[in-house]
């Protein structure tokens, strides 16, 4: 049931990242909040590989598919990070514009990938995982406590999130978000393990909405 799941998520991923770049103009891709689309086509990706795993069969072929999806994962995530930034600079808040806001969201950015790195990416060994009609290969090693790289992350994300609905009243990217981190800390007992695609869906989906309206001029700064 979850390759079905997953194929699902795949062509949503595909019809977001399409809505996404509608419209856009050259200038737009040099924007902060245009990584989201490198995000996006990550989890079309990540989707994509879970999905047709069944049809690719357990070998070494699909252990690299699922190794890239790690490492991807590792690199393009902490981008969320100069999304969040950017839409406040788009917006016009000064202080997000500052040259010392600049450099701490990239170092930020890089610490995160270098955390996932180290601490995940580098010496991950992959074994095969056979589960709700999804041939996959996954971690070896159970993890060992929270994953930092996400906290980082979705720390940044609910306080620049916070700052743009107060200054804007827009409140889909904050809600996103902390749907977000219920997915990831609840526990669902559902018989499935999509559930956690399902709530990177929405928040991405949060995120390339954002991304619109920035595009079209919809989200400013209340007085």
């Amino acid at each position: 049931m979850d390759q079905i799941f997953y194929m699902i998520f795949t062509f949503v991923y595909l019809a977001l990242l399409i809505w996404g770049l509608k419209g856009m103009n050259a200038g737009e891709f040099s924007k902060w909040t245009s990584v989201v689309y490198l995000v996006a086509i990550a989890l079309l990706y990540d989707n994509g590989i879970l999905a047709t795993g069944h049809w690719i069969g357990e070998g070494a072929l699909l252990e690299k598919l699922n190794a890239a999806r790690f490492w991807i994962h590792a690199i393009v995530t902490p981008l969320l990070v100069i999304f969040s930034i950017g839409t406040l600079r788009e917006i016009g808040v000064t202080w997000a514009m500052n040259t010392w806001v600049t450099v701490l969201s990239v170092l930020y950015t890089i610490a995160a990938i270098l955390i996932e790195i180290v601490f995940v990416t580098a010496d991950l060994q992959l074994q095969v995982e056979k589960e709700y009609g999804v041939v996959s290969y996954s971690s070896a090693e159970p993890q060992s406590g929270p994953p930092i790289m996400i906290l980082l992350i979705t720390f940044a994300m609910l306080l620049v999130s916070g700052v743009l609905w107060k200054k804007t009243g827009w409140a889909v990217f904050f809600l996103g978000v902390v749907l977000m981190t219920i997915g990831g800390a609840v526990p669902f007992n559902v018989g499935s393990n999509a559930i956690t695609n399902l709530f990177e869906l929405i928040v991405l989906a949060s995120l390339v909405w954002t991304k619109r309206r920035l595009i079209q001029g919809e989200l400013y700064v209340k007085r």
